[in-house]
């Protein structure tokens, strides 16, 4: 698995999402997916399947310190006195004693910013995460966390597919040295429907879904993560890194972007977010 450097955090830039997956098919694919290659597990606290995926892990016979273990703490947990409580229980229903990463899922204005970045410090410094990042962070937040941190921030993980716009977050996350990890990469259901990414795609003998997840890797410092629940998909998602897009099909999928392209923006916790270049 290629992986990509982020402020001193190699990534496998090839991840497997957990999202909206119920223990039981947690259970069931994510050991098939270990043992299939994938190296890069992303759950997080609300997911509610840390439990699984750390059985999971240990079912599939593939060395911890060969898997890059993300998760996040949810935005009810950023205060002083709830923060390190609950990474400690994620920790134990992962079965580990460190994560690969960890990130704050959502901003919480609840929560002055400087105590979230000060308690994610905090856990590193305890050895209870290698690297520390943010998710659904806007562009301004990213510099102000940035900022704040001790630490180097290795990733802003961020709603990113071929029919939304997220280049100022690209730039941003490049000015910080930070990667880009991209979530809902098939757009909900959009990306294998879509006619310009399925003629692309018989150009190269792929599926859509495989053009979309080969157009995020194939950028600078993009981390993607993909989900399957099939086993027969999970060899489709990992076969990426053996074919190119040239530029003019990387510019006919940006192109593929647009006003209304946003999928995930739930009230209450998502930011101002940053205009479309």
């Amino acid at each position: 698995m290629k992986t990509i450097n982020a402020n001193g955090a190699h990534i496998p830039q090839l991840g497997f999402g957990t999202f909206r997956m119920p223990e039981a098919d947690v259970l069931s694919i994510l050991p098939r997916a270990l043992q299939s290659g994938f190296t890069h597990v992303d759950t997080a606290q609300i997911y509610e399947n840390e439990a699984a995926v750390g059985d999971a892990i240990q079912k599939s016979g593939v060395a911890r310190e060969t898997i890059f273990l993300t998760t996040k703490v949810w935005v009810a947990n950023y205060a002083k006195d709830a923060f390190a409580v609950s990474v400690a229980e994620s920790l134990r229903k992962l079965k580990t004693d460190h994560v690969d990463l960890l990130l704050l899922h959502w901003p919480n204005e609840a929560v002055p910013l400087e105590v979230q970045i000060a308690e994610l410090n905090a856990v590193r410094e305890k050895g209870l995460a290698r690297h520390i990042g943010v998710s659904n962070f806007n562009t301004a937040l990213m510099a102000e966390a940035v900022r704040l941190s001790a630490a180097p921030l290795v990733t802003n993980q961020v709603e990113y597919h071929p029919f939304l716009d997220q280049t100022a977050v690209l730039e941003a996350a490049g000015k910080h040295g930070m990667a880009l990890t991209a979530y809902f990469a098939m757009a909900d259901g959009k990306v294998p429907a879509d006619p310009v990414l399925n003629e692309i795609a018989a150009a190269h003998g792929k599926s859509a879904a495989q053009i979309a997840l080969r157009w995020l890797i194939q950028q600078p410092d993009v981390v993607a993560l993909t989900k399957t629940v099939t086993e027969a998909r999970l060899a489709e998602n990992l076969a990426i890194f053996d074919f190119a897009l040239t530029p003019d099909e990387m510019a006919r999928i940006h192109a593929l972007a647009r006003p209304d392209g946003r999928i995930v923006s739930p009230d209450g916790l998502a930011p101002v977010w940053d205009r479309a270049a």
